[in-house]
């Protein structure tokens, strides 16, 4: 008895193991590595301060191709993310596929839907039902994803945009539609099956107008990449300017099966409930501001309040963006967003939450009071830090404008 007791005594002493966890980005559509600005090196500061035995690693996905279909980006984001960790596994000293890198997918817009996506492609790729789930995800975290589609009072509440969008698209597929529909002009070449299969056994117009709807609702991105696939169509090879164009207005079709999203939340919202894979998704909302706007606007159509959907949709108010898009692709820039800060604290916060309960630790009110006054308090140290840069690197502006020519 004496034995066992000191066994325990001596256990309970024994320090907590690191945990690796590893925060990966995905950016959304035509996103780049910059997409996230500073805030993955922020995050990655306040998770390391306020998380106790754990060494933080974020991480960017290298920009990808948004074009063609859904799936094949998932696939290729699948196979990146397993190398990576078995990569950052074994430099950890735990084994390559050992399960002990624990894992935050946040996407912003599609990138949101890819993450999902993998997740569930992980969930059910599982031998069985009792398997753990490796890569080992514990939370799929989004910005301002469109699970439900877009808002449709996008381009209503930014008129002057969408007229300008409008006559773009008109433009571009007026375009396309005179090329191909002129005497003697050689029809585009038959793209590869595994880029545009849709389009395959269509007639191009007929293609071209099966995307107008994109072309129209998504906002600047997709109608930018037909106008650039005009100058395509200006060229000698008119097929690669209709491939171009249309592989892209492919990518971005998901947003319109209103099914297939709704289905895909609830699949979301099931893997937490029996996986415990913690799923966040903080949208950005521009408050009313009467009297040419009444109520709240948004980038992304949000579920019922009475659903159980709602409950895993949090808001990030933006009081400085000008229109919902400026609101949604300044989301992680504080010069655009005075709601900047909040969100990375809220970010470290549901990162924390998904650590702790994977350690079957649940804390309490005054212990998560400390934690978020610690988050702010490193938050605010990457403010600082940020602004000591700008002053350096404004100063060495000035120093370069006043040195002599050599």
């Amino acid at each position: 008895m004496e034995g066992n007791v000191a066994t325990q005594e001596k256990d309970a002493s024994l320090p907590l193991p690191i945990d690796l966890l590893l925060v990966v980005f995905i950016h959304g559509f035509k996103g780049t590595d910059s997409s996230f600005g500073n805030f993955p090196s922020r995050l990655q500061h306040v998770l390391t301060e306020t998380i106790d035995h754990v060494r933080v690693e974020c991480t960017v996905f290298p920009a990808y191709e948004t074009k063609g279909e859904l799936n094949e980006a998932v696939e290729r984001f699948a196979d990146w993310l397993t190398t990576l960790t078995v990569q950052k596994e074994v430099a950890n000293g735990t084994g390559g596929g050992a399960g002990k890198a624990k894992i935050v997918l946040c996407g912003h817009s599609m990138g949101g839907l890819l993450a999902a996506d993998a997740l569930l492609a992980f969930v059910n790729s599982r031998p069985d039902k009792e398997a753990p789930l490796w890569p080992k995800i514990i939370a799929c975290i989004a910005f301002d994803t469109p699970y439900l589609g877009l808002h449709p009072a996008v381009f209503k509440n930014s008129a002057s945009k969408a007229i300008e969008y409008a006559s773009t698209a008109r433009t571009v597929v007026s375009d396309v539609f005179s090329i191909f529909n002129k005497k003697g002009t050689p029809a585009p070449p038959k793209p590869p099956v595994a880029t545009i299969t849709a389009a395959s056994t269509a007639a191009p117009a007929a293609g071209w107008s099966k995307w107008v709807p994109a072309a129209y609702a998504v906002g600047g991105a997709v109608v930018a990449g037909a106008a650039a696939g005009t100058a395509y169509y200006r060229r000698d090879d008119i097929g690669v300017g209709y491939s171009w164009a249309t592989d892209h207005m492919k990518y971005v079709r998901h947003l319109w099966n209103e099914d297939a999203l709704r289905r895909r939340l609830e699949s979301l919202i099931d893997v937490e409930m029996h996986q415990g894979v913690v799923f966040r998704t903080f949208y950005t909302v521009l408050p009313p501001s009467p009297p040419a706007y009444n109520s709240a606007r948004t980038f992304t159509i949000l579920p019922p309040r009475t659903s159980r959907a709602a409950a895993y949709f949090t808001p990030s108010k933006n009081t400085i963006a000008m229109d919902e898009i400026q609101a949604h692709t300044g989301m992680f820039d504080a010069k655009s967003n005075d709601g900047y800060y909040e969100l990375g604290l809220e970010t470290a916060q549901a990162i924390r939450e998904a650590v702790m309960a994977g350690r079957g630790i649940v804390e309490s009110i005054d212990t998560e009071a400390e934690q978020h006054s610690a988050a702010a308090d490193a938050m605010d140290q990457t403010s600082k830090d940020d602004a000591h840069e700008d002053e350096h690197a404004a100063d060495q502006y000035k120093d370069d404008a006043t040195s002599p020519m050599p």
